[in-house]
């Protein structure tokens, strides 16, 4: 239990961290995010307005406390309106749970800003909005990864040194070697363009798709085969590369030997012992890419059109949004730091060792 205290205690230190770095780096950023809102249109009276509403005009330590105050579920708000964190229920969601003086106690959801170039739309809106959409590629690439992955790492290590092994291997290097935007176009262009005939598939689209008619979105399932491919593809190789080293070292224990003596068929043996006992390090793996995909996808995202947080942050730094970007990276890191807690409790289940 006090280990579990420990994790949890380090990972909102991880976060906090993280939090700091990305408000430090886009506050430090050269250019007045107000006058970016403006455009062409600025007039001093308007930047004023801008500057008050946002709390440019504060000192920095200052807009760093409202931020955190602003991120964290249990903060503090002045009772006096024209107080930047006066508790306006247009921004925040939550409620009040004691007044100390002049000062609210609030029980609230983070509350991650406004977008600078979305007509004041909530951060928290947009990526909700788009995450979903990057969850289901990150999830069908992942599991693109686990499914292939272990089972040709099972038959390069059950093949070891003959031309199985030798031609997954040269795959997985491959595999591992190509970077995704480059995997992107080559896939894009090769079955969304020069093989659509035979395919059916498209260069680029989303999961969700307007209907011809104008009477509402539908799901298109084949654009996510694509972008999903090319997501796996790098886990893929690591996964394939780190079960087959995984299992013949499994393989070479006492206990296997000790099996296949008792008569165990090779397929028992890897079913009921090897297989749960060389996942350790593949389940690292797989966590840490998961957890990745989330910002690695950005490339792959933009290239095939898909609708989802990687796109998004592409066009807020094209426009120079940056809440979204600093709400998009901390909601990554937070979704990270939870993958790496989550992986913990499923180590105690592959080894029960770990439990001692």
């Amino acid at each position: 239990m006090i280990s579990y205290f420990y994790k949890l205690g380090y990972a909102l230190l991880t976060l906090l961290g993280v939090i700091t770095v990305i408000f430090l780096l886009f506050t430090i950023l050269p250019g007045d995010p107000a006058q970016m809102m403006m455009g062409q249109n600025e007039n001093q009276e308007q930047l004023d307005i801008i500057n008050k509403k946002y709390g440019f005009d504060l000192p920095l330590t200052t807009q760093y406390r409202y931020y955190l105050n602003d991120l964290s579920p249990i903060s503090f708000h002045s009772a006096q309106k024209d107080d930047f964190s006066y508790f306006d229920t247009k921004k925040y969601v939550g409620t009040s749970l004691l007044n100390i003086g002049n000062v609210h106690m609030v029980l609230k959801y983070p509350y991650l800003r406004e977008s600078f170039q979305k007509n004041g739309k909530k951060v928290s809106q947009v990526i909700k909005e788009t995450l979903p959409n990057t969850v289901v590629l990150a999830v069908s690439a992942i599991f693109i990864a686990i499914l292939l992955g272990i089972t040709m790492g099972i038959i390069s290590a059950l093949t070891k040194d003959q031309w199985p092994d030798r031609l997954l291997q040269l795959v997985s290097t491959i595999g591992m070697s190509v970077p995704s935007f480059f995997s992107a176009i080559i896939f894009a262009w090769l079955f969304g363009y020069v093989l659509h005939e035979y395919t059916n598939l498209n260069m680029t689209g989303s999961l969700y798709e307007v209907d011809d008619f104008g009477e509402g979105t539908y799901i298109q399932w084949k654009n996510l085969l694509l972008p999903a491919i090319v997501l796996g593809v790098r886990p893929l190789a690591v996964v394939t590369q780190l079960m087959r080293n995984s299992l013949l070292e499994v393989m070479s224990q006492d206990y296997i030997r000790t099996a296949k003596a008792k008569g165990l068929s090779l397929f028992q043996i890897i079913r009921k012992h090897a297989l749960k006992n060389a996942l350790n390090p593949v389940v690292t793996a797989i966590s840490g890419w998961f957890a990745s995909m989330l910002a690695g996808a950005v490339f792959v995202e933009y290239i095939f059109g898909w609708n989802g947080l990687g796109k998004e942050i592409v066009d807020a730094l094209n426009t120079s949004d940056l809440p979204i970007i600093m709400g998009s990276v901390i909601v990554i890191s937070s979704v990270f730091i939870l993958i790496n807690i989550f992986v913990d409790v499923i180590y105690k289940w592959l080894d029960p060792r770990i439990r001692a």
